[in-house]
């Protein structure tokens, strides 16, 4: 059977099937294969999970900082010793790690090729009326593990078993932090457009929801960040594209008021100005925007993207792999997002992850490069993709292409 199902027959199903999200082929030949007597050893045996924070330090220029910054790491191993590793992050890494605990006893005898099955099956487990956040950060990162093998088992990067669209993606630069002065701000900025990035982009209203409890005026708030973008825009010159992120700071009242302050700054893109991404301010405020709309990194359920593409909420869908539910569940996003036409990027960082998913799709678009999760990949990673100006070049290794130092893992894993 092994002389059957060569390589390359396996290869060309799986990246046919996985560019239309269905991603069942592989399951289905293998368990021909048992039927017939075939091999066993591609079974999940263990699942393991590791929270983690780690000291890291940010870099752009002449800024740097140390910083602290966590996540999820999960490691998938097989009866046959494959392993493979995915990742969430931007939430509660402890309870993500009890999460992979309860769903871990009911991955064990599945097989690591059926990922559509096994991916549904999260779903009812951990989500059984449909909850949203934690659980599926855990889906996320145990289907990452899954396609890692995949790519493994048949010696090929996973981008490619997405569909092969391209090998290096565009991406744009996470620099500007709530921490850093103006000053710190114009300083960076110049140097990392002069190193020939092109994209940059800056946190705006910084948890202003507690500061205005605390007694700080949102007028102040937004005018001291207006003059922030002002800064930035000086320092790179009118060519230089420039995004900013609300990071759900705001309501749709606030919002607009700030896109009046800002008006003559050439901004790309809003990333999530609305709290709550609520779809329908984020419609309405998109209708009247000089600046383009884009949300949804934490968004975990494929009837959300729907909701912001139905609304006409969006002009950028931004689901990440490492939250949305995993490759299985973003190339859904993904053809739902062509199919109506709606640009998609990598928004929340790890580009590691998310430029597999942009280089495996048509309609791929930016990976964000932030340089907090730079920093903290620099820690646990090894032999990571490192950008060419503004673009990424994709591995040729197999998986992932890149590899986990396990003993930094366990190092920064948080105790029990």
């Amino acid at each position: 059977m092994a002389e059957y199902w060569t390589k390359r027959r396996l290869l060309a199903g799986a990246s046919l099937l996985a560019s239309a999200g269905v991603c069942t082929f592989a399951g289905r030949v293998r368990a021909a294969d048992r039927s017939a007597g075939g091999r066993t050893g591609e079974r999940i045996a263990r699942v393991s999970a590791y929270p983690m924070v780690a000291p890291c330090r940010l870099e752009a220029g002449p800024y740097s900082r140390n910083i602290r910054m966590g996540g999820t790491l999960v490691e998938v191993e097989t009866e046959d010793g494959l392993t493979g590793h995915g990742f969430t992050a931007i939430t509660n890494s402890e309870v993500v790690a009890a999460a992979v605990k309860v769903a871990a006893p009911a991955l064990k005898g599945a097989d690591s090729f059926n990922r559509e099955a096994v991916s549904d099956s999260l779903f009812h487990l951990l989500t059984p009326r449909g909850q949203t956040g934690h659980a599926q950060h855990a889906i996320s990162a145990i289907d990452i593990a899954l396609w890692d093998i995949l790519g493994k088992r048949l010696e090929e990067p996973v981008w490619r078993l997405l569909g092969g669209a391209r090998d290096r993606v565009p991406s744009y630069t996470t620099f500007g932090m709530a921490y850093m002065s103006r000053d710190e701000l114009a300083a960076a900025a110049g140097y990392l457009a002069k190193a020939g990035r092109q994209r940059l982009k800056m946190v705006v209203a910084a948890n202003a929801h507690g500061r205005v409890r605390e007694g700080e005026s949102i007028e102040r708030i937004l005018a001291e960040d207006a003059e922030r973008i002002r800064a930035v825009r000086e320092a790179v010159g009118p060519d230089v594209e420039i995004y900013i992120d609300g990071n759900h700071g705001l309501d749709e009242f606030q919002t607009r008021r700030f896109l009046e302050r800002i008006a003559e700054l050439d901004i790309a893109f809003f990333e999530e100005p609305i709290s709550g991404n609520d779809v329908r301010r984020l419609a309405d405020l998109r209708r009247v925007s000089p600046v383009a709309i884009a949300a949804g990194q934490n968004e975990t359920h494929l009837r959300r993207f729907r909701d912001f593409i139905a609304e006409d909420a969006v002009d950028v869908l931004q689901f990440n792999t490492c939250i949305c539910g995993g490759y299985t569940a973003a190339l859904k996003v993904a053809a739902l997002a062509g199919a109506f036409g709606v640009e998609i990027d990598n928004g929340g960082g790890y580009a590691e992850y998310n430029m597999h998913l942009h280089a495996g799709v048509a309609n791929g678009g930016m990976v964000e490069w932030h340089l907090g999760a730079v920093a903290f990949g620099k820690v646990i990673y090894r032999n990571l993709p490192q950008l060419d100006g503004d673009r990424l070049p994709l591995p040729d290794a197999p998986g992932l292409g890149f590899s986990v130092d396990m003993d930094a893992v366990r190092e920064y894993t948080i105790a029990d």
